[in-house]
């Protein structure tokens, strides 16, 4: 297959009028059949990779079974998101370790390719656990997640963990070289979260949601994620998370390299108005809100591709940028950009049409194949 005159997002970060080739599922420099797509009026991204997302269409990732995995990798793909890290939720032990068990058995025969675990839960705050079921909470455990990640065949690529909780720190240094420590759902102040970071924690998930705000005398977890210069924050850019100038800041504040868009999608994404679940628990779709009965925000009704989108379109984040935090970044964070992740001769052909103009997906290529 050969991808003709569209402006290809590079590894340098730019767009290249350039032709790309793919030769059965691998990008290549010159393609060996005669298919050719004329990309006049748009871009040619990579596929996009969510590593914090639950659900979509009606099934969640906590449901424990291989279909449910299929139906979301199938929808995600659709999507242009081609990697997808699904996460759990905080839930009893024996609900994870059957997650984590079919997780290891899925096959991966259609759709977004599953390429690993985000375990959001059940090491976190109380006091933040926004969406996240209480009475599932568990103090950090070294031994329990390594029971976990072993059930799932070693594919828990990001651990949550509130660094105020007994333990959390120890559990930090023990993990870090098996795992991403992410700083989640935390009353933790400036102080505690750098103890953490200089730990080892080297991630945070969702900026701003389920922690202490950045204030200017009360910098929190946010100015410690800002001063320590080798850990990512995840944003949520669906324009109900997180304000669009807050979004803009953001963007200063860390810079486009280490940023990284998540959908943290739920099962009503894909669905019309109505109620749904999410970790055992009621939400209220209304448009893009999902909100538990009480109003608290469980994650959002938007998949990354649309994410993306609105960070360009209603947030004037550049679309240069925006790729990087939506492909590249991500994969990069979850250690497969090896093959995934940018349009490099050599690596898995997932690919992305957008219409210049909106940004409208024209076309998806999944594995060297139009979907």
């Amino acid at each position: 297959m050969k991808i003709i005159n569209a402006k290809v997002y590079t590894e340098d970060g730019v767009f290249v009028e350039k032709e790309v080739a793919t030769d059965g599922e691998r990008i290549a420099e010159e393609s060996t059949d005669e298919v050719v797509i004329d990309g006049t009026g748009c871009y040619l991204i990579p596929g996009l990779t969510d590593v914090h997302f639950h659900g979509c269409m009606g099934h969640d990732f906590c449901d424990g079974t291989l279909e449910s995995m299929e139906a979301m990798a199938v929808y995600e793909a659709s999507c242009g998101v081609t990697t997808i890290v699904p996460a759990t939720m905080t839930l009893g032990k024996d609900t994870l370790l059957k997650i984590c068990r079919t997780a290891a058995s899925y096959p991966n025969q259609k759709g977004a390719i599953l390429c690993g675990i985000d375990m959001e839960g059940p090491f976190v705050s109380l006091a933040k656990k926004g969406a996240q079921n209480g009475a599932y909470i568990h103090k950090p455990d070294v031994e329990m997640f390594r029971e976990l990640n072993e059930a799932s065949g070693g594919l828990v690529k990001i651990l949550a963990i509130a660094p105020e909780e007994p333990g959390a720190i120890e559990c930090i240094r023990e993990l870090k070289e098996e795992v991403v420590l992410s700083v989640a759902h935390t009353t933790a102040d400036y102080e505690k979260a750098r103890e953490a970071f200089l730990a080892g924690a080297t991630h945070v998930t969702h900026l701003y949601n389920a922690m202490s705000g950045l204030s200017h005398r009360e910098p929190g977890v946010v100015g410690a994620a800002a001063d320590a210069k080798d850990v990512e924050v995840e944003l949520i850019c669906d324009g109900i998370h997180i304000h669009p100038v807050t979004v803009r800041q953001t963007f200063k504040m860390f810079g486009d390299e280490r940023i990284i868009l998540i959908s943290d999608s739920m099962e009503a994404t894909g669905m019309e108005d109505g109620v749904y679940a999410l970790g055992g628990q009621k939400v209220i779709k209304k448009g893009p809100l999902a909100t538990l009965p009480d109003g608290t925000i469980a994650g959002s009704a938007t998949n990354l591709m649309d994410c993306m989108r609105t960070a360009v379109l209603k947030m004037g984040i550049p679309l240069e940028s925006a790729v990087r935090c939506a492909a590249v970044n991500p994969a990069k964070s979850v250690g497969i950009y090896g093959q995934y992740g940018s349009i490099t001769p050599g690596k898995t052909a997932n690919l992305v049409l957008l219409e210049e103009k909106d940004l409208r997906i024209r076309q998806v290529i999944l594995k060297g194949e139009l979907l």
